[in-house]
């Protein structure tokens, strides 16, 4: 990993983590408030160099949702709780993964990482991808950041997923592993945000 990459990730995920303690702790407060269950949702998913980690997301969904459902949220889900859909919308329940981030599980900007279950699906496209650590956003994300939504008319939403939306997702990750660069990191950080806030 480049210096400037790692530096980055440091710079931002430690001032953000000590600013974001409030906010953090608020939302976990009503997450206890809100519905029965964990405050956080932890799930293996693939990292560098193919090697597995735990990644963290504030619980969005009723803590029975595995049992009634896949791995893929569809528009309208009845597992998402009332609280999930207001995170969900503001990316809020991707904050914990700033403690991934300072871990070194992940960067602030890399594809993002997936469950093994898809990946092998495509290996060999996922072992060049992730030569470089996931991410919290990168183009993908951008594209996709309403991902139910292109969901909503399939009939069958994994075939869905994995037949077009996941080979798309690839090539923007080859595509981000091929620009990378202090600029265009800093340039996806922004739009992201914008994104978020700017709707």
């Amino acid at each position: 990993m480049p210096f400037w990459k790692r530096s980055l990730d440091l710079f931002v995920s430690c001032p953000a983590l000590l600013l974001l303690l409030p906010v953090l702790g608020a939302i976990a407060a009503l997450i206890k408030l809100d519905s029965r269950g964990p405050v956080f949702f932890r799930q293996e998913r693939i990292g560098q160099g193919l090697r597995p980690f735990t990644i963290y997301k504030f619980r969005t969904m009723s803590a029975d949702a595995p049992l009634k459902g896949g791995l893929l949220t569809v528009p309208e889900d009845l597992r998402v709780t009332r609280l999930g859909r207001i995170l969900r919308k503001f990316k809020l329940d991707e904050l914990p993964q700033l403690f991934n981030v300072l871990r070194g599980d992940m960067s602030l900007v890399g594809p993002r990482p997936e469950v093994s279950r898809y990946v092998e699906l495509f290996r060999h496209e996922y072992q060049e991808i992730l030569r470089v650590r996931p991410g919290m956003t990168d183009l993908a994300s951008l594209k996709y950041r309403e991902e139910s939504d292109f969901l909503r008319l399939a009939i069958d939403p994994e075939h869905e997923y994995v037949t077009r939306i996941l080979p798309d997702k690839i090539a923007l990750a080859r595509e981000y592993v091929r620009r990378s660069s202090l600029s265009f990191d800093t340039s996806l950080i922004f739009k992201t945000l914008l994104r978020v806030f700017v709707r």
